[in-house]
């Protein structure tokens, strides 16, 4: 388990993308501190979106492009035989990488979340629950796209990977608007389809509360509960998944 951990810290530290990622995104959150003198609208809401939206953007990239790599470099470039040739089982291998790489996502947007936080409470901006949620969902949101980013590694190439993501992800953003456009046809047949569809894709419209803090607040908690652990669920799922095709894939010299 150490090798794993001392070879994931490695990648990562040695990844300059990941550095640029994080720092424009905490060039941009800061920048949103001066965005109330450039607008008529109420600035606790400019800074209290943009914070949440930069916080999920730089780490949907930084999912992407840096961690979609890392796995997929360790396959393509030979070096997962010599973490396998340890005497370390090939589900341990995944379940740890990607316990490893949740944890490095979960420190930095905990600083983040600690500035964004601090930024407001200066700011005098009510820290409410949804506000703490939105945080929450979104480390959610990123954890299953990660999840999806391991799947399609173990059998995909990279490019692949980032694209196939990519369109879960806005896909899973939509199916309101999809059921919205298409209900007005009528056609039972397409609605029950998007339905399905719906229950398939991962839940990342229900935890994509930061679009309606200021319009929607009379979330209850049984909202909270029933989409967190929906969540952990779907991504032991695409986790458990992960390890049945990488048990059966066969690495060639």
């Amino acid at each position: 388990m150490l090798n794993i951990a001392l070879n994931t810290f490695r990648e990562i530290t040695r990844n300059k993308f990941l550095y640029l990622i994080v720092f424009f995104a905490f060039v941009f959150i800061i920048f949103s501190l001066s965005l109330w003198k450039l607008t008529i609208w109420d600035d606790s809401k400019i800074v209290v979106d943009f914070w949440l939206a930069m916080i999920e953007i730089f780490w949907f990239l930084s999912v992407l492009f840096v961690w979609s790599q890392l796995l997929f470099k360790e396959i393509e470039w030979k070096t997962i035989f010599l973490i396998l040739s340890k005497p370390i089982k090939r589900y341990e291998f995944i379940v740890w990488k990607f316990l490893w790489f949740s944890l490095c996502i979960l420190a930095i947007i905990a600083l983040q979340a600690i500035l964004f936080l601090g930024v407001i409470f200066i700011k005098d901006i009510e820290i409410t629950k949804l506000i703490l949620f939105s945080l929450f969902f979104t480390f959610l949101k990123l954890e299953i796209l990660l999840s999806f980013v391991f799947f399609f590694s173990t059998f995909m190439s990279n490019m692949l990977t980032i694209i196939v993501s990519v369109m879960i992800y806005f896909i899973s953003h939509s199916f309101s608007l999809l059921l919205d456009l298409i209900w007005a046809t009528k056609n039972v047949l397409m609605i029950n389809a998007i339905k399905i569809l719906q229950l398939i894709f991962p839940p990342f419209e229900a935890l994509n509360i930061k679009d309606v803090i200021w319009s929607f607040t009379d979330f209850k908690a049984l909202y909270f509960i029933f989409n967190t652990f929906y969540s952990i669920a779907y991504l032991f799922l695409i986790i458990i998944f992960t390890i049945l095709i990488f048990n059966k894939k066969k690495f060639e010299n």
